[in-house]
């Protein structure tokens, strides 16, 4: 299952069932679980942690040294989880110092072509990000979200859960979870409501989450007057996942 054109560092560890093409290079301290599939063309370097059943695409690049200038060689760290979809020509850099140290991605994504995921990075489950989608330094992008094509995201934004990012969207500011937003830069066009069918949300939920948006973003209030009329509105879970989010907001919402 491994090729005789591949190269496999001696300290490497592959796992079973795992199908390297030729012309990949893996590196020294890289670990990769069971039932991975890696085509032609793939450089893993390390250290990185791969999980199982992962698919990465010729070219991709996988845990390579990150661009920050400040970075001196310090051995960071990437973590990936299980079935992952990486296609071709995608980069993910390891973290920083200056962060946790570990670049982290989560499990059953799908990145598409070109997409970069930078240094210090965590990435949730069951995430798509689009053609040339591309993240900065400790952004954050959590379960289900989806980030269009050629959407870049501003270091340190935070991206919530089951947000959708349309196509050219340029975030600079944090999307809270159910937010659909697109512009350049990037404002509130909506919810996420067919995501939210699409997921199994109740009725009840997928109402109180639109009346939360309103009152976040249609009736002139300061994020701070949302945030307190939201905590008496509703004890939906959703809503208050919202306010949570909202909450603790460092770079402030999208507005």
């Amino acid at each position: 299952m491994i090729d005789k054109l591949a190269y496999i560092h001696p300290d490497a560890k592959i796992g079973n069932n795992v199908t390297i093409g030729p012309w990949t290079y893996i590196g020294a301290d890289v670990e990769i679980g069971d039932d991975c599939w890696l085509s032609s063309h793939v450089v893993v370097k390390g250290p990185t942690v791969i999980g199982k059943g992962n698919k990465i695409f010729q070219f991709a690049s996988v845990g390579e040294d990150c661009q920050d200038k400040k970075y001196a060689g310090e051995a960071t760290r990437l973590i990936m989880g299980d079935n992952n979809i990486i296609r071709e020509s995608v980069t993910i850099h390891r973290g920083t110092t200056q962060d946790k140290g570990e670049t982290r991605i989560g499990s059953n994504n799908l990145f598409m072509a070109y997409v970069h995921i930078a240094h210090d990075c965590v990435v949730g489950n069951n995430v798509i990000m689009s053609n040339n989608a591309s993240i900065a330094g400790h952004v954050h992008v959590g379960d289900w979200a989806i980030l269009g094509g050629l959407t870049g995201v501003h270091q340190f934004v935070h991206i919530g859960a089951h947000a959708f990012t349309a196509g050219y969207s340029l975030i600079l500011q944090d999307v809270p979870p159910f937010v659909m937003a697109s512009g350049q830069p990037g404002i509130p066009r909506g919810l996420n409501s067919e995501g939210m069918k699409r997921r199994g949300f109740s009725k009840e939920s997928q109402m109180a989450v639109r009346r939360a948006y309103k009152t976040l973003y249609r009736k002139g209030l300061t994020v701070d007057e949302a945030i307190a009329a939201l905590s008496e509105e509703s004890d939906d879970e959703q809503v208050k996942f919202m306010i949570d989010f909202v909450s603790n907001s460092s770079r402030g919402i999208i507005r």
